[in-house]
């Protein structure tokens, strides 16, 4: 069920009658050809639109992802689909391949196991893992649980699904460390002699305690739930490096879950969440303690690790760990004004930076990191520096320099690995070269005296490549949306390619009449700078029909938007969307990742405008080229940072967009968990904030807006879409929202896709949405 703030009529308003007429009658073009095929009803549209959603599409490809595993002596993957699927071990020393399971042979374990027989998605199996030297199957299946399936196809139950380990061990097994009433206790396992390693910890201000999220909160019913220690033993298990909360003065946040599924009556609670822009966020303070020194004298010593203070941007625990017997930790400034890496003495505390970075105006994390890299003699950065993401070598006698391994105007994206003998490392990267799409990945071997790099993969197309572990192999997955997977083994030091794995096969879905996607190539709005789209038609497309437009967008800053390989142009939603009678389009202008910082910053302090006339702009050149495409009759969904986008959209550009839904928006970014605003917005002031708040612009709406919200929403708070709905009715522009029970972020139900399609079949296409279903008969059971 729904609540609905303002009505979604079946009856069309004034201003959808005239699209109506538009979807018709179409230009006068269109009016004078004929079709050359029947329209097909709405009920069989949207009956399409099923067949093409999630895991249905899925299941009508073969080998799109083998989900390669490099285990002990060889190489795990699978071929086939969810429904028949083939699980292969591949003996690296021979190069043979053998079968080790199938979906069916897991099935019946399971269903063994049960003593019953199980269907495919009953027990909805993932994360499959083999042990070729146990010759057994790991999975996860049914409700989250742990299953082992033997040679023998015996399935057993190892770990329940809400299974914890809440305190921790050391290494040695002889000590465990306990939480309770907010501090924390040795506990020597063969005596069951206790030591409190400290005293004062309160609620807000607990030892070894992360922040509660919300799905714990929930799940247990408390604001306080049991949470495990959060602290790291040494390797040699004499110190525990842990740290204390302090959320005194944070603001905090309240839900209420209106159907608790074990009760009639609403719950509700108070939670700490950092909210970008907050003047107060919650601290961390990292600290030591020796435990075999306390376990002796009976007393703990707390030492503090002398780094500053950490506002937590998350409520997850601060970055720490351990390094050749020192504590490493990476040290953030609030704003991401600059990153710090120490390094510490555990008896003392004493800390020196070994690595830093700072760059102006921000560092933005999703582009850059540091990481250690001991068998080099320091720290790996992913620098942006230079205004391209390259790879720096740090050494601690200069943090702030470093040893360019990379140089020039394309990114690293991430090292897969270093070379036993140091001589080299295998990284990934995207736009090194010209020719090809900005977005395909490649493998280069980049030499750490200098050189320059060596392409792995130097076929035209997305390499989604992994490197074994000793760097002696390559699993390569290379596709192009247009271009179906071919899943190959690679020679780890020449890339050259030594056995084929798997070929993607798309056939069966081509014969249901799909239309596969088109990429497509333009101008932003500047007129000159190239950017990427993708264009998602209906099945049994016909050119001589009209469609109305629907853009399907994630402005970024942190991520791409439009997929890059064959399997994800396969997988988002505008397969499904589209179906209905329209044109779906997924666009990355400027102010997204992956392009350089100069492409990026169009979005720093700016996340409500960017992008927006880049998307109208290439929306016209598609329609330019299409003339079926009507721009006239423009729509747009998105989720999560999709869903503020999708509400600025119609609020800036209303003449444009017509049609919006809006999925767990953060229509307001203070509102919103701290790092991903600040990553893209710096510590903004209020000023800065309020020009990106929907709600500032909440008056200029004159199309139709959907918002959608999980009421339990436990990344992005159910309130934005409260307070932009009150908004809009304050400003006197109509609204509706609809609030989805027992919901969190992910919203994507089949209610959900059910009134996406409903509105824009309604507001966009002019049609009537399929009718409702036969009434079920009443429960004429009597009420006790």
């Amino acid at each position: 069920m729904s609540a609905s703030i303002s009505r979604l009529s079946k009856s069309l308003s004034l201003g959808a009658l005239a699209w109506a007429s538009l979807a018709v009658a179409g230009s006068a073009e269109a009016r004078e050809t004929p079709r050359s095929t029947p329209v097909p009803s709405i009920d069989q549209r949207y009956a399409e639109a099923d067949k093409y959603l999630g895991a249905t599409l899925g299941d009508l490809i073969d080998n799109a992802d083998i989900a390669p595993r490099f285990v002990e002596g060889g190489l795990f993957y699978r071929t086939g689909n969810r429904l028949d699927q083939r699980y292969q071990f591949l003996d690296l020393a021979t190069r043979e391949v053998r079968q080790v399971s199938t979906t069916a042979d897991l099935l019946a374990a399971l269903s063994s196991a049960k003593g019953a027989s199980v269907s495919i998605d009953e027990a909805r199996i993932a994360e499959v893992e083999y042990d070729p030297a146990k010759r057994t199957i790991g999975l996860r299946a049914f409700d989250g649980a742990l299953w082992s399936v033997d040679a023998a196809g015996k399935a057993v139950e190892l770990e329940k699904a809400d299974h914890r380990d809440l305190d921790l061990s050391s290494p040695d097994g002889k000590t465990r460390i306990v939480a309770r009433d907010f501090n924390l206790h040795a506990v020597d396992i063969a005596s069951g002699r206790e030591i409190a390693l400290t005293t004062d910890g309160t609620r807000e201000q607990p030892y070894g305690r992360s922040i509660p999220q919300l799905a714990d909160i929930l799940r247990e019913g408390t604001e306080e739930p049991a949470m495990p220690v959060s602290a790291q033993w040494s390797p040699d298990g004499r110190y525990l490096l842990t740290w204390r909360l302090d959320t005194r003065e944070v603001r905090k946040l309240s839900i209420t879950q209106q159907n608790p599924q074990d009760s009639l009556y609403p719950r509700s609670f108070s939670y700490v969440y950092p909210l970008a822009g907050a003047e107060k966020l919650p601290q961390a303070q990292r600290l030591v303690i020796d435990v075999r020194e306390a376990l002796k004298k009976g007393k703990a010593r707390i030492v503090p690790i002398q780094v500053p203070s950490e506002s937590i941007l998350y409520p997850s625990p601060p970055d720490m760990g351990w390094l050749d017997g020192k504590i490493r930790v990476l040290w953030t400034e609030r704003g991401y004004k600059q990153q710090a890496v120490y390094l510490a003495d555990p008896a003392t505390g004493a800390a020196r930076i070994i690595a830093h970075e700072a760059v102006k105006p921000v560092v933005t994390v999703t582009s850059s990191m540091i990481f250690p890299s001991p068998e080099l003699g320091g720290e790996l950065s992913i620098s942006e520096r230079t205004g391209w993401a390259q790879l720096y070598l740090v050494t601690p006698e200069d943090p702030d320099g470093g040893k360019a391994l990379t140089t020039g105007e394309w990114e690293v994206l991430s090292v897969d690995n270093v070379a036993e003998d140091k001589s080299s490392l295998v990284v990934t990267g995207v736009g090194r070269e010209a020719a090809r799409n900005p977005y395909w990945r490649a493998l280069y071997r980049v030499p750490t005296k200098g050189g320059a790099p060596v392409e792995l993969t130097p076929e035209p197309l997305d390499h989604d490549a992994s490197v074994s572990p000793d760097g002696k192999w390559i699993v390569d997955q290379m596709s192009s949306p247009t271009s179906p997977t071919r899943a190959v083994l690679r020679d780890g030091a020449t890339g050259r390619i030594v056995q084929e794995l798997a070929r993607a096969d798309d056939s069966r879905l081509l014969a249901t009449g799909y239309t596969p996607p088109e990429p497509f190539q333009g101008v932003a709005a500047d007129g000159t700078t190239p950017i990427y789209g993708m264009i998602y038609r209906p099945a049994h497309f016909d050119p001589k029909r009209r469609y109305p437009v629907i853009d399907n967008v994630y402005t970024g800053p942190t991520t791409t938007d439009v997929p890059a390989t064959w399997s994800a142009a396969r997988r988002v939603p505008g397969n499904s969307v589209a179906q209905i009678g329209a044109i779906v389009v997924m666009i990355d202008g400027t102010g997204t990742s992956r392009r350089g910082q100069k492409f990026r910053l169009p979005a720093f302090q700016n996340l409500g405008e960017v992008g927006l006339d880049d998307h109208i702009a290439l929306i016209r050149q598609m329609a330019a080229k299409y003339p079926y495409m009507d721009a006239n009759r423009v729509g747009v969904f998105g989720g999560s940072a999709g869903g503020y986008d999708t509400a600025r959209f119609l609020l800036r550009r209303p003449d444009f967009f017509k049609v919006g839904v809006a999925s767990s928006g953060n229509h307001d970014l203070r509102l919103d968990k701290t790092w991903w605003p600040e990553v893209s917005m710096g510590y903004a002031d209020e000023a800065t904030w309020e020009r990106n708040s929907n709600m500032s612009v909440a008056h200029q709406l004159k199309g139709h807006l959907l918002l959608v919200h999980g009421d339990i929403d436990d990344n992005v708070p159910v309130t934005e879409s409260f307070r932009l709905a009150k908004a809009l009715m304050d400003a006197e522009r109509d609204v509706d929202l609809i609030v989805m029970p027992n919901a969190t972020h992910n919203v994507y139900r089949p209610f959900f896709w059910k009134k996406l399609r409903d509105y824009f079949t309604q507001y966009l296409l002019g049609e009537t949405p399929p009718a409702l279903g036969p009434v079920k008969a009443a429960n004429t059971q009597p009420v006790r």
